[in-house]
């Protein structure tokens, strides 16, 4: 399919624009590796200072990354699917205010005014231009979004007895869970953290801030895992040599996460007491029935990937792995999709047993959350994401992919790199080791009297898993790079591997997004109605920001 000029413009600066800022975040990635280890044993690095660069690799790797990637995705699968021109006034409109929003949010972090960490808890406070850049971006995501809508209504009225593409309902699912995400987040930034970061009031609420970011910050998991799941779906039965086993498991996993995505946030503040156990309780449960989508996706892809595995000449119970295209150059995007499947699983697994009350206060702000954090989101949500960002280069430029054989081996030198991390950081977990902390400092440098050896193995581990990781990234920039740079073969176009389903199965409990958003609106308001009641008839007092020179801050 032929793309617009101006819309190819748009999608590669979504793609290119987040790139160039990713080789920052996975410095300083790296860096907190460094730090973690004990190899640095100072408070700062080259200028870097530690909790400054642990801001900087949150927020660009895990927010600005990851939204520019799914706005970019977004535009390119609508225009794909509906065949319907997109309105680049909007599109235009939408790229300045997340670019414009990126750069103020940068600035103040670069600078060391917002080292408040990407979950920016007060009484942490950055400068106003962090927080106001955070809504910019967001609200350039929305018109995104709002945008694709009338080319949805009017294709369903063209087609009105055909079933909406898979891959349609897949990007509209993130989005509208995105929405969800973003309200209560808008609210805390410009109710509470605006007014008290440009000194108009003294102090903040706290535990109200913190439940406003959690209702953000667990769907906000699913804003980057749909994109994936889209792909997961649409792309990588076709890419194995087969059909997707279920097209009605598709639907159910996209439309499920849009009910249940939500009323779970608290499930992160189990140790708050500002909550009743009453609430955490009916949280762990809703928590718990988001891995119904899990499960049915791993069953349904797995299916898959046999069929076109036999279709490829596997046998027996298990010979027929051997027949996947791992390593096929041609199907390269094989590999990023795949080795995000297999780091799933743990992750998955590990994330149920952080949904367990009694087990998450075994494990609860240990080293042991961003072990589990990088197999999910780390996992399958970054190898599909940067293995998206070169499958849209090589179509929007029409230029072949560089360094082929480099390229096949990325995802599993990252795969395993995660792997060997998250096994030392899971074990320091156990062992009681913290996360966001500078270790070099106290417990790696055997110089203090805070120095723990039975943690030595697992920052060890920990270090080189880190290191291959940067090793797979830096032969990824190469390739991305590399490919930027290469001549034009073709004329640029959009064009996607798009699977048939094996079982097409029509039903109507699918076809449709509003029972569903029915259904999360109730499950909204039973989850989050009364907590939000129990903040009210709290008494807390104010938090004035914290000041690293004076810890009891006093209010003036």
């Amino acid at each position: 399919m032929d793309v617009e000029p101006g819309l190819r413009k748009i999608i590669l600066f979504e793609i290119l624009f987040p790139m160039v800022l990713l080789i920052v975040g996975i410095a300083m990635g790296f860096l907190q590796v460094l730090f973690r280890a004990g190899i640095i044993r100072s408070q700062s690095f080259l200028g870097i200072e530690y909790y400054q660069g642990l801001t900087l690799h949150g927020a660009i790797n895990a927010v600005v990354f990851t939204t520019f990637f799914a706005v970019a995705f977004g535009h390119a699968l609508i225009r794909f699917y509906l065949g319907k021109p997109l309105f680049l006034g909007w599109s235009w409109t939408s790229l300045i205010l997340m670019t414009t929003g990126t750069l103020m949010a940068a600035l103040p972090m670069l600078t060391g005014h917002a080292s408040v960490l990407y979950t920016f808890y007060p009484p942490l406070k950055a400068h106003p231009a962090f927080y106001v850049g955070l809504v910019l971006l967001v609200i350039g995501s929305w018109i995104a979004f709002f945008s694709w809508i009338p080319l949805y209504r009017e294709w369903r009225r063209e087609f009105p007895d055909t079933k909406v593409p898979l891959g349609v309902i897949g990007i509209f699912a993130t989005f509208i869970v995105w929405f969800i995400a973003t309200v209560p987040v808008a609210i805390e930034i410009i109710a509470l953290l605006i007014p008290w970061s440009f000194g108009w009031t003294a102090t903040v609420n706290v535990p109200l801030a913190r439940m406003l970011f959690w209702f953000f910050g667990h769907p906000l998991v699913y804003f980057w895992l749909l994109p994936a799941y889209v792909m997961f779906y649409t792309m990588l039965p076709k890419l194995s040599g087969g059909k997707l086993y279920s097209d009605f498991a598709g639907r159910f996993t996209f439309l499920w996460l849009v009910a249940f995505s939500a009323p779970i946030g608290i499930h992160h503040q189990y140790m708050e007491p500002a909550i009743s156990t009453t609430w955490k309780a009916v949280h762990a449960l809703f928590t718990l029935l988001v891995a119904i989508p899990s499960l049915v996706t791993a069953f349904t892809l797995a299916a898959s990937m046999e069929h076109g595995a036999r279709k490829n000449g596997g046998a027996g119970l298990f010979g027929w792995w051997r027949k996947l295209p791992y390593l096929d150059t041609d199907r390269w995007m094989f590999g990023y999709l795949f080795a995000g499947l297999v780091l799933f699983i743990p992750g998955g697994i590990t994330g149920i047993i952080n949904a367990s009350y009694n087990l998450d206060t075994v494990v609860h702000n240990t080293s042991w959350m961003p072990a589990h954090f990088h197999q999910t989101v780390a996992g399958p949500v970054f190898l599909a994401f940067i293995g998206g960002s070169l499958m849209l280069l090589t179509m929007l430029t029409g230029r072949e992919v560089a360094f082929k054989r480099i390229n096949v081996w990325i995802p599993y030198i990252w795969a395993l790199g995660i792997l060997v991390f998250s096994t030392g950081l899971f074990r320091g977990g156990v062992l009681g080791e913290p996360r966001r902390t500078n270790l070099g400092l106290s417990y790696a440098n055997p110089s203090s009297p805070l120095y723990r050896a039975d943690w030595e193995f697992s920052r060890v581990v920990g270090a080189i898993g880190g290191t291959i990781m940067a090793i797979a990234m830096l032969l990824y920039f190469i390739v991305f790079f590399g490919t930027l740079l290469k001549k034009k073969t073709s004329s640029p176009s959009l064009e996607f591997p798009v699977s048939e389903p094996y079982h097409d199965e029509d039903v109507a409990s699918v076809q449709n997004f509003r029972p569903w958003l029915v259904a999360a609106v109730i499950l909204l308001i039973v989850a989050y109605t009364m907590p939000f009641v129990e903040l009210a008839k709290g008494r807390y007092e104010g938090a004035p920001p914290y000041d690293p020179g004076s810890p009891v801050a006093q209010v003036r």
